[in-house]
C-alpha cells in the first residue's frame, strides 16, 4: 500500500467555551490514500468543517495525531508545515475567496509566488490551468466581471496552481445553481481521473457525494460510516 497523504489517529478537537468544553471531534480515525476521491457528509454542526481543517493541516488536534505524507505535523515548525502544505494541498472554498482587485490570472498565480516560481513560469502555468477550466477568454477579468460559476472555476484553478497532490473542497457548489454545480464537479472529476489528483469534498448534498468513490459520514463529531461506492456506475459521466 502507498503511504497515505493524510492519516488521522484518534483525533479529538475540544473547544473551551468559558467553563464549558465542546468536543467538535471525538476520536476520529481516517486514512486518505493518494488518488482517492472522498466525500465527507454530515448535517450542520456535525464537525465537518473542523474535520476539514484538520485534514488540511490548517488546525491541530487537541488529542491524537495527524500525519501528512508520513510526517507527524506536531513535530513540524509553522514554517515547515506551511511549506509542505503549500506544495501538497490545495483548497477550494464555498465563498470563492478571490481578491477582488486582481484579475483571474493574478488570483491563480498568487500561491505560486510562495513556491519561488519566476513571473514567466507563474504566468505560463496560470494561463494553462485557466484554459483547463474553460476560462480562456476570462483570464484578464476581475472577479466582479465574472459569474458565480466562473469565479468558482478561478478558485479551482488557484487550488491546483502549485500542482498539489490533494485538493480539499468545502461545499464547492453551495452558492451555485445545480447546472453550474454539475460543471464544477465535472471539472474536479476530470482532475481526479486525468491527473490522478486526490480530491476531498465536504458537502451536505447527496448528489454531489455521488461523484466520489468513498463516502465518510460524520455526526456529532464521530464517523458513523465510511464506505466505498458500489461501482463507477454511480459516477456522473
Amino acid at each position: 500500500m502507498p503511504e497515505p497523504i493524510i492519516k488521522l489517529e484518534n483525533v479529538w478537537k475540544i473547544y473551551q467555551l468559558g467553563k464549558v468544553e465542546l468536543a467538535a471531534l471525538k476520536g476520529i480515525n481516517l486514512v486518505i490514500q493518494p488518488g482517492s476521491f472522498v466525500a465527507i457528509m454530515g448535517p450542520s454542526g456535525s464537525g465537518k468543517s473542523t474535520l476539514l481543517n484538520i485534514i488540511g493541516c490548517l488546525d491541530t488536534p487537541t488529542e491524537g495525531k495527524v500525519f501528512l505524507k508520513g510526517q507527524d505535523i506536531s513535530l513540524l515548525s509553522e514554517n515547515q508545515l506551511a511549506q509542505i502544505r503549500g506544495k501538497t494541498i490545495g483548497f477550494i472554498f464555498q465563498e470563492f475567496n478571490l481578491l477582488p482587485n486582481l484579475s483571474a490570472l493574478e488570483n491563480v498565480t498568487l500561491p505560486m509566488i510562495f513556491q519561488g516560481l519566476s513571473e514567466d513560469e507563474r504566468k505560463e502555468r496560470g494561463k494553462g490551468i485557466l484554459i483547463k477550466v474553460d476560462l480562456k477568454d476570462r483570464i484578464h477579468h476581475q472577479p466582479a466581471e465574472l459569474s458565480g460559476g466562473e469565479r468558482q472555476r478561478v478558485a479551482i484553478a488557484r487550488a491546483f496552481a502549485n500542482n498539489p497532490e490533494m485538493v480539499i473542497a468545502d461545499e464547492p457548489t453551495g452558492n451555485l445553481d445545480s447546472t453550474t454545480g454539475k460543471k464544477i464537479m465535472e471539472i474536479l472529476t476530470d482532475f481526479h481521473k486525468k491527473e490522478g489528483k486526490t480530491i476531498v469534498v465536504v458537502t451536505h448534498d447527496p448528489h454531489i457525494a455521488e461523484y466520489s468513490k468513498e463516502i465518510v459520514n460524520i455526526k456529532d463529531g464521530q464517523i458513523i460510516s465510511n464506505h466505498l461506492m458500489a461501482s463507477e456506475v454511480l459516477w456522473k459521466k
